[in-house]
């Protein structure tokens, strides 16, 4: 089989040429003497029309003896037709069965989740999770484009650590030869330290939480970015947050409408995500809870239905700020007007999607934050390095993370975070 070998999505520069591409059949329906068979290669799916009348006979029967997701290597004429989604079709010439696939499990039919998720490492190939994990590519690629291009320098923490980030209750506890190690839940504190050394800095990477929890917004390992900014205020950081996420939903806009539209997305929500976003205090959500309502006191934390009648009545991203600090990590600088508050903030997206991005001022001065690590009963060991930090040099700083998966269920408006990574890690999921 020749001809040069292209994937589909550079298909319509290739107009009136043969092309070979190699992929697998996502479909294939028959109409007597044509053969239509969708053909995908990752990049796209294309329609292959094969006519009796136009092939050889054994091309024509390989045709309809093709079974869903057997691997093909095809070659045909790339025409216009712009009743196709992909803007092309292609005359069939030759079709090369490569490799069999016999009773594929996933079928046109309806699925259950379990189902689904049990053969998970097939369910990617599905128009819809595939179009979501294209978005998260680019999601992962505008993130780091945007840091890159501010300056900030990718120095990525450790996922083995001596020490809690978020507090002892939710962490992995593994041997470490002859010691306790612990999976990471944040890469927030090496973040200071390579802050301290290059004035802006990210880690980007899975973070693990020992979390029995069976709601949409909760995984057992997600991935975060985490941004991190020598002599940064909190008003800085909340700043830094807007355009952050201004850029990265500009991008994925600019770059994914197709796969958006598979999903059904309204497009017009995400272009209203624009600064500055608004911004409340912890004590004006409390009030507005009340009214609504909600059985909510002062001095917890927000549950998800909490946030989700937060959203409401806001178009575009929106902070909260000034936390209490009993609900917040040792390490978060309390507020000089009043000290049960933080200097932090969460930024919740609107349609009820709740808090994608976690921030605030650290703790600078070396004896607050000893005072600190005592009254949270944490080992004072594990933290010298991260005193250090405090002995030599300290300067104000302040950083934020943002959980990808988050972001890509309320960018791509879907349920569940379970299908915004490859291969999610749940409560009762460790398969596939």
């Amino acid at each position: 089989m020749s001809s040069e070998s292209v994937r589909i999505e550079s298909l319509k520069q290739h107009v009136g040429q043969d092309v070979t591409i190699e992929g697998w059949l996502y479909n294939r329906r028959s109409g007597g003497k044509l053969e239509f068979l969708q053909v995908r290669d990752g990049s796209g799916v294309v329609q292959c029309v094969a006519s009796k009348a136009e092939l050889p006979e054994e091309v024509f029967t390989r045709c309809g003896a093709a079974t869903q997701e057997c691997a093909v290597r095809v070659r045909g004429a790339v025409r216009e037709d712009r009743r196709a989604p992909s803007g092309v079709e292609l005359t069939l010439k030759d079709l090369e069965i490569v490799s069999e696939s016999r009773d594929y499990p996933i079928t046109p039919k309806e699925h259950g989740t379990p189902f689904l998720l049990d053969h998970r490492h097939l369910w990617i190939r599905s128009q819809r999770q595939h179009a979501i994990l294209r978005i998260r590519h680019t999601l992962v690629d505008a993130c780091r484009r945007f840091l890159n291009d501010e300056g900030f320098i990718n120095a990525d923490a450790p996922i083995f650590t001596p020490n809690a980030c978020e507090g002892t209750t939710t962490l992995f506890e593994t041997e470490y030869f002859d010691e306790k190690a612990y999976l990471t839940q944040s890469g927030q504190l090496y973040n200071e330290a390579t802050a301290a050394a290059f004035g802006r800095s990210y880690c980007f990477g899975p973070t693990f939480r020992a979390e029995k929890s069976k709601t949409r917004r909760h995984l057992i390992e997600f991935w975060m970015v985490e941004p991190e900014i020598a002599y940064a205020t909190l008003d800085d950081v909340m700043v830094w947050i807007e355009r952050f996420v201004e850029a990265i939903v500009a991008r994925v806009i600019e770059e994914r409408r197709p796969e958006l539209a598979i999903l059904g997305r309204d497009i017009a929500a995400l272009e209203r995500v624009r600064v500055p976003f608004p911004r409340i205090s912890y004590d004006e959500a409390t009030r507005r809870l009340k009214e609504k309502g909600l059985p909510f006191e002062w001095g917890t934390d927000f549950g998800g239905t909490d946030e989700t009648v937060l959203t409401e009545g806001f178009d575009r991203p929106f902070f909260v700020h000034r936390f209490p600090a009993a609900i917040k990590a040792f390490y978060m600088k309390r507020d000089p007007a009043d000290d049960r508050l933080s200097l932090s903030c969460d930024l919740l997206a609107p349609e009820g999607y709740g808090e994608i991005v976690g921030g605030g001022e650290r703790e600078d001065d070396y004896d607050t934050l000893v005072e600190r690590i005592r009254e949270h009963q944490l080992p004072m060991e594990a933290f010298e390095w991260y005193l250090d930090l405090r002995r030599y040099g300290s300067v104000p700083h302040s950083g934020f993370g943002m959980g990808i998966e988050r972001a890509l269920t309320w960018i791509c408006g879907v349920e569940h975070l379970r299908e915004a990574i490859p291969f999610p890690r749940l409560l009762n999921r460790l398969r596939p």
